[in-house]
């Protein structure tokens, strides 16, 4: 559904989905409800109402890509006192509501909520990334979401456009003051990412108002407002670059954010019963295990791939060559984004023809090469609507391979081959984040979607996979099994790595020989992992803990329910919960 964006729509759809029917619709997943609501849950669903609006007005680029519409004119300018008090006040209002008078449901949103606005507190007066990571200035997502969902027509939504284009160099102003002595790596990537903001006020605009039915007027204040914020954007990148020699010797803070900071990021951001230290020591035995199980395959394919050659003294070299040789196994450069659209119909089949869970066909999914202001972290991603507009389209992000040089295509080649861009796909879209996020819009509990916990969306992702070869995708081929556990291992370096750079001073050189000789990925793979460990802090990790607690969590309820147990009912019921950490959804599916 279509909204002019001087519609206020926010109070409307907030109240429809707090209030929505207990009763699940026909493809809906099946949330139980026990009894009628209290008094205590009555007042509590009041407070949330009022904070999630409070939200939405406080970060309009937020409230953008949950897909509510009604601040898209405005371009907030980051600010942590405005935000540690925001949080303060919302804390003040949390404790009115104690834990013990609220439904399971209620206590689950009511530790969501605490975890967010403290997690808030904490970002702006502790970790303070706004001062020393340029890359979190970029205006770039609020405009393409306005150029790309047709929520409005396009002429209303020119003008919102319009509306941000005239506080975008007060926003970048006010960038060049906030930086205290940024990171050399951060630099680099804000510099990318701003020409992506560049080109994207540029012809993307001036293509919408050739079609757009506009007064002259209206078009010439558009375009004389883009002028001024590409301006500023020049301006930025200017500071920036004019930095680099100060940051390239010496004068940059360190991109290795240290233990204790770590710590308070992991409790925030990871929501486990873990400490980190925990977590990276399952992952160390994690990665044993794989490549014992590596081992096995390699043994096995080695005849069928290897038949003249003896097989290799050491472990890693057999499990080395075998990968190398599969690896030569891929599509063409100039045909990775396409072959990439043509398997997620086969993935969406293959799900229901399984029976593993529902899938809702309206959902539009699109792939799209990755816009250039989100490029430089990782070469494929996921842009979801919110639950505020669920019919939006979501986008599938692929970095596309053409303006690689041409060794760095073929690394990229080699390491997503015909196996492994399977499991890319199945990861991202289908039944992964994709079909993930489509679940969690429909949540009864808005807060447990907005809200959304990123070790429970990765690890969903991760088990998925998983799931998708246990139920015979692939065909039990001991290749698929082989590129399988290579991404698996993957994942437990990912925390490794993350673990490591962070807490324990790990170098290049002990990443690039973790990457590439212990987890076999390719240059180009083991490269971009490496930047993203310098440009992410904690993200890594959370791969690995949402699998391992989902997985868990699935085996105990198969103990638990012995022939009763359904795998369909167990998918459903757990995506019913949004993006809940595991750990509470744990609590409400074992009760």
């Amino acid at each position: 559904m279509k909204h002019d964006i001087r519609h206020s729509v926010a109070a409307a759809l907030i109240a429809s989905l707090f209030a929505a029917a207990q009763a699940p619709t026909a493809d809906a997943a099946p949330i139980p409800t026990t009894t009628p609501i209290s008094r205590a849950d009555a007042s509590f669903d009041a407070f949330k109402q009022s904070l999630v609006e409070a939200m939405l007005a406080q970060n309009p680029d937020w409230a953008l890509q949950v897909g509510q519409y009604q601040h898209a004119p405005r371009l907030a300018i980051p600010d942590a006192t405005a935000d540690i008090a925001f949080a303060q006040k919302w804390l003040g209002q949390l404790a009115r509501h104690p834990v013990g008078q609220l439904s399971e449901s209620n206590r689950v949103d009511r530790a969501l909520i605490d975890n967010h606005l403290r997690g808030l507190q904490w970002y702006r007066s502790q970790f303070r990334n706004h001062e020393w990571d340029p890359s979190e200035w970029n205006v770039g997502e609020g405009f393409s979401l306005l150029l790309t969902r047709d929520y409005a027509p396009l002429d209303a939504r020119l003008m919102a456009i319009s509306a941000r284009l005239a506080q975008v160099p007060a926003y970048y102003a006010a960038a060049q003051r906030s930086l205290r002595r940024p990171t050399l790596e951060h630099t680099r990537l804000a510099i990318g990412q701003s020409n992506g903001v560049l080109a994207l006020l540029g012809e993307p605009i001036e293509s919408a108002l050739g079609q757009s039915s506009l007064p002259d007027e209206h078009k010439a204040t558009i375009r004389a407002r883009a002028s001024a914020a590409r301006q500023a954007v020049h301006a930025w990148i200017a500071q920036l670059e004019a930095s680099l020699p100060q940051l390239e010797n010496g004068g940059a803070r360190s991109f290795r954010i240290g233990p204790a900071l770590y710590a308070r990021k992991f409790a925030y951001d990871i929501q486990t019963d873990l400490t980190p230290t925990q977590l990276y020591r399952a992952a160390l035995a994690e990665k044993d295990r794989l490549h014992a199980k590596m081992d096995t395959l390699a043994a096995q394919l080695w005849p069928k791939y290897f038949p003249e050659q003896p097989l290799p003294a050491e472990r890693l070299d057999r499990i080395r060559h075998l990968i190398e040789k599969l690896s030569d196994q891929h599509v063409a450069a100039a045909d990775f984004v396409s072959e990439v659209k043509r398997q997620i119909p086969q993935l969406e089949a293959w799900v229901r023809d399984k029976d593993l869970l529902t899938l809702d066909a309206d959902k539009p999914l699109r792939v799209r090469e990755t816009p250039l202001h989100k490029r430089g972290v990782a070469g494929a991603s996921i842009d979801a609507p919110g639950p505020f507009d669920p019919a939006a389209t979501t986008w599938y992000n692929v970095d596309p391979l053409d303006e690689k040089p041409a060794a760095e295509q073929e690394s990229t080649l080699r390491e997503y081959n015909h196996w492994m861009l399977q499991i890319l796909n199945i990861h991202e879209a289908v039944p992964g984040h994709y079909t993930q996020l489509v679940y969690a819009n429909r949540s009864p509990s808005v807060i447990k979607s907005l809200l959304g916990n990123g070790a429970m969306i990765e690890g969903w992702a991760v088990y998925a996979e998983r799931m998708m070869l246990e139920s015979g995708w692939g065909g039990g081929a001991p290749e698929m099994e082989l590129i399988y556990a290579k991404w698996a291992l993957r994942v437990a370096c990912n925390t490794i790595l993350d673990y490591g750079v962070h807490n324990l001073g790990m170098s290049e050189a002990q990443a690039m020989q973790l990457l590439r000789d212990e987890a076999f990925q390719q240059e180009a793979e083991a490269n971009e992992k490496w930047q993203r460990a310098q440009l992410s802090q904690v993200q890594l990790s959370s791969y690995y803990s949402g699998f391992a607690s989902i997985y868990r969590l699935r085996e105990d309820l198969r103990t638990r329910d012995g022939e009763r147990f359904s795998l369909k009912a167990f998918h459903e019921r757990f995506l019913g919960y949004g993006s809940a950490p595991v750990k509470y959804i744990r609590q409400m599916m074992l009760r």
